[in-house]
C-alpha cells in the first residue's frame, strides 16, 4: 500500500491557479496509475484526472479538460495537479489516489479501482 500526502490547496480568486502535490511513500508508487479526485460539500466524490505509471498517458474529466494538467515525477515519488483558470465550481476537497493494479496498461478512472487515498487538501475558489 502507498501512503499519500497532498499539499498545495488554498484560497484563490476566480481565474487563478494552484498546483497541488501528492507525495507518496512506498516502493510501488512508480508502478501505479495515479489519480486526482475531488468532493464538494453535499456531492459525491468525482474523478478529475489520472496518469499512467509511466507518465505517458493521461485522462481528464470533461469539466476540467484544458484547464488542468496532471504530471508525475517517479524519482521524487510525487504526482502533481496544475490547475489554471479556476472557477467557483472547482471548490472542493481534492484527493490523490493510487490504483490497486500495478503496471496497468489502462489508465483507470473510477474510485473503486484506487486502493490508497490521501487525506485531501481543500481548494476554495472565490467569485
Amino acid at each position: 500500500q502507498v501512503l499519500l500526502v497532498e499539499s498545495g490547496g488554498g484560497l484563490v480568486q476566480t481565474g487563478g491557479s494552484l498546483r497541488l502535490s501528492c507525495a507518496a511513500s512506498g516502493r510501488t508508487f512508480s508502478s501505479a496509475v495515479m489519480g486526482w479526485f475531488r468532493q464538494a460539500p453535499g456531492k459525491e466524490r468525482e474523478f478529475v484526472a489520472a496518469i499512467s505509471w509511466s507518465g505517458r498517458s493521461t485522462v481528464y474529466a470533461d469539466s476540467v479538460k484544458g484547464r488542468v494538467t496532471i504530471s508525475r515525477d517517479n524519482a521524487k515519488n510525487t504526482v502533481y495537479l496544475q490547475m489554471n483558470s479556476l472557477k467557483p465550481e472547482d471548490t472542493a476537497v481534492y484527493y490523490c489516489a493510487a490504483a490497486k493494479v500495478l503496471l496497468s496498461t489502462t489508465v483507470v478512472t473510477t474510485a473503486a479501482e484506487f486502493g490508497s487515498w490521501g487525506q485531501g487538501t481543500q481548494v476554495t475558489v472565490s467569485s
